[in-house]
């Protein structure tokens, strides 16, 4: 948790901090990002940033934990709007597209996803990416378990499981269109939207079948 200068900080300031951090992290990766570039771009003395913190990794959390609520604060409200009420594959079809899109259009969070996603060290990687999981699992476990109540999923469906499943695919889809390299099957890279909105069909199509309820 960052100490309670940080907290005290003004706001101003602090996000200049952050806004520094994300641009590193986002090229470099949080074990490769220098703290010395981070403070002269936000304006502030290196030795602040240990007065803000209580280590790298706290920093590191922290940047991830921002980037995260940012990326909610103008998801959410729109996940909303798609009423997963509807039918649990459906509001996913209409869901990812919208994550993707959201990506597109963002390309600092998108580099500081990648940088998460994709960073080498164990200390810093388990630090960011317990953040990440956390703001995940709090959206979809919600989700997952309405539309099981709901009948959308089998009875027997594991829940976990399909967490797992969806943990790995929305990273998968927030980079795999703009970062090319990481998805060796559906062409994902430098696809149109069209293309895309076909691929997110045929992704879901694979948990309608593994976890759908037959209607009668």
């Amino acid at each position: 948790m960052p100490t309670p200068t940080w907290e005290r900080l003004d706001p101003e300031r602090r996000d200049r901090v952050l806004r520094a951090a994300m641009a590193e992290f986002g090229r470099y990766g949080f074990s490769g990002g220098s703290l010395n570039t981070i403070a002269r771009e936000a304006g502030v003395a290196k030795g602040s940033l240990f007065q803000y913190f209580a280590d790298k990794l706290d920093f590191f959390a922290t940047v991830c934990d921002e980037v995260s609520r940012r990326i909610r604060d103008e998801i959410e409200p729109r996940l909303a709007e798609l009423a997963p009420g509807r039918g649990i594959f459906d509001f996913f079809e209409d869901a990812l597209d919208l994550w993707i899109d959201y990506f597109a259009a963002h390309p600092t969070e998108r580099a500081v996803t990648a940088a998460t996603m994709l960073e080498l060290d164990t200390a810093a990687r388990s630090a960011v990416r317990g953040v990440v999981h956390r703001h995940y699992l709090e959206v979809l476990r919600p989700l997952v378990a309405a539309a099981k109540a709901r009948g959308d999923l089998r009875e027997d469906t594991d829940l976990d499981a399909l967490l797992a499943w969806l943990l790995l695919l929305l990273p998968h889809l927030a980079l795999a269109p703009y970062i090319e390299g990481l998805d060796p099957v559906l062409g994902l890279y430098g696809s149109s939207p069209e293309e895309l909105k076909s691929q997110v069909r045929r992704l879901v199509a694979t948990l309608r079948v593994a976890y759908g309820r037959e209607r009668t």
